[in-house]
């Protein structure tokens, strides 16, 4: 039942995070969604594999946080960039 719930929470905040990624007005909003996406992700595959007690995925999680953390730095000098030329 817990795991149910948690599962569908982090389904919830996917969602909504995902309109605000295709919605967002601007580059650094954007940003921001993506990084609660994945975080919802991550999420949702550690309660998996806890309810489970396999941790064949747990690589999968640090290959994600390795992925966002490395797009949102990115990103992130791409818009100080963009505003020192504005």
């Amino acid at each position: 039942m817990i795991v149910g719930l948690a599962l569908g929470a982090f389904i919830l905040t996917a969602t909504c995070a995902g309109v605000r990624l295709l919605r967002g007005p601007t580059l650094a909003d954007r940003v921001v969604a993506l990084d609660v996406v994945l975080m919802s992700l991550m999420g949702a595959i550690a309660v998996d594999a806890a309810d489970s007690a396999d941790t064949t995925n747990l690589d999968l999680l640090i290959v994600i946080a390795i992925v966002g953390f490395t797009a949102t730095v990115a990103a992130s000098r791409f818009i100080e960039r963009e505003g020192d030329r504005a």
